[in-house]
C-alpha cells in the first residue's frame, strides 16, 4: 500500500411494464446497499430514499456511469438505471437497476418500488405533503476465480453466484422549502453460506436521514443547504454530509451546481483517521433532458488512488406536468 494520498417513471405502455416489473422483482430473491456516493446531489434522490418515487413535478429516467481510480487495474466501477412516476394522484412507482464491479468480485440486481404520497393540510398551491415508500428487489452476488494462479480450495468453484432477497423502507416530509427525508436500507438478514463468510455481518442494515432548506431569492436563484447522516446498525459507523447547491433557472432549463463535504464519525484503525471527502458536483437541464458530472476526492493520509471518483448522470424528464407548488422547490416543482 502506497502511502501519502496514495488513492489505496393514466396508463400507458410504459406503465404496464413497470406494473409486471414490479411484480416479477416482488416475488424474487435481493440485496445489500446500493453504493450512494452522492449521486443524491444530482437530481436523483430516488435512488437513495424510495418515499420520493413519483414525488417530482414529471417522471423521471436517470443514468449513472462511475468509475473510480482510473490509475488502477480492475479498479470499481458502478452503473445505475433508475425510472420512477407517478401511477395516479397519491401512487408512485419506480424502478432501480445496477451493477457494481470491483475486481474478481461483482454484483448487479434490480429493485421495485411503491410509494404514497399524502397531502397534509394547506393552502391549494401550497407544498406540505408526507410520502411513505417501499422497496423489494433482487441482487446477485458473484465472484470469479478463472483468473487466479490458485483458486480458493475452500470455495471449490471457479465461479460462484448467490442471490439474495431485501427490503428498504422511507418517508419524507415536505413543508414549503423545508424537507425530510429517511430510508432504512436492508431490512432483512443475509447469509452468505456459500462464500463461506461467517465473518462477514449478517445484519447489513443501514439508515439515512437528510434535512434542507430551499432559499430562492427571486424565482430564478434558489440556494440549498443540506445535509445527511448516514449509519451503520452492525458496527455503529456513522458519517456526515454537509452540502450546499446553487440552482440559476434559464429559458432553456436550469443550471446547478454545489459543493459536499462527507466526515466519517469513526476513526479507521489503521491510521487512527476519520474518512473524509470532498465532492463538486455540477449539471444542466435543457428542456427535458440533463447531465451532471460528480467528483469525490478523499482526504486522507493513506488511500488508495490519487485519482478519485468521477460520476456521469444522463437524465430525461417525461409526461405530463403535475402543478407547480409555490415555493423554491427544484425537486419537486
Amino acid at each position: 500500500m502506497r502511502q501519502n494520498k496514495k488513492n489505496i417513471l393514466k396508463e400507458s405502455p410504459f406503465w404496464i411494464m413497470i406494473l409486471i416489473f414490479l411484480l416479477e422483482v416482488s416475488v424474487v430473491t435481493a440485496q445489500e446497499i446500493i453504493p450512494t456516493y452522492s449521486d443524491y446531489l444530482t437530481d436523483n434522490l430516488f435512488l437513495l430514499h424510495p418515499s420520493l418515487a413519483g414525488a417530482a413535478g414529471r417522471n423521471q429516467l436517470r443514468i449513472t456511469a462511475r468509475q473510480q481510480w482510473f490509475d488502477a487495474d480492475d479498479a470499481p466501477g458502478m452503473q445505475t438505471l433508475t425510472i420512477n412516476g407517478r401511477l395516479g394522484n397519491k401512487e408512485g412507482i419506480g424502478a432501480i437497476i445496477f451493477n457494481d464491479r470491483n475486481g474478481n468480485f461483482s454484483k448487479s440486481g434490480a429493485y421495485g418500488t411503491f410509494a404514497y404520497h399524502l397531502r397534509l393540510p394547506s393552502r391549494d398551491l401550497e407544498l406540505h405533503r408526507l410520502s411513505f415508500g417501499i422497496s423489494a428487489g433482487v441482487i446477485q452476488h458473484r465472484l470469479d476465480q478463472s483468473g487466479f494462479t490458485q483458486p480458493d480450495p475452500v470455495l471449490g468453484q471457479e465461479k460462484i453466484s448467490v442471490a439474495y432477497a431485501n427490503m428498504d423502507v422511507g418517508m419524507s416530509y415536505f413543508k414549503k422549502e423545508l424537507y425530510v427525508h429517511f430510508a432504512a436500507k436492508n431490512l432483512l438478514p443475509v447469509n452468505r453460506e456459500l462464500f463461506n463468510s461467517e465473518n462477514i455481518a449478517v445484519n447489513q442494515r443501514k439508515y439515512f436521514l437528510t434535512a434542507g432548506y430551499i432559499f430562492s431569492p427571486s424565482y430564478d436563484w434558489f440556494l440549498e443547504p443540506s445535509t445527511m447522516l448516514q449509519l451503520a446498525e452492525d458496527t455503529g459507523e456513522k458519517a456526515i454530509d454537509a452540502n450546499l447547491k446553487g440552482y440559476r433557472n434559464f429559458d432553456f432549463g436550469q443550471v446547478w451546481a454545489g459543493l459536499s463535504y462527507r466526515q466519517g464519525l469513526d476513526k479507521v484503525e489503521e491510521n487512527n483517521e476519520n474518512l473524509r471527502y470532498v465532492t463538486p458536483f455540477a449539471g444542466v437541464e435543457y428542456r427535458s433532458f440533463l447531465i451532471g458530472y460528480t467528483y469525490s476526492q478523499q482526504f486522507n493520509d493513506v488511500v488508495l488512488s490519487n485519482s478519485g471518483f468521477h460520476q456521469i448522470t444522463l437524465g430525461y424528464n417525461f409526461g405530463a406536468a403535475r402543478k407547480r407548488y409555490h415555493c423554491g422547490c427544484p425537486a419537486i416543482n
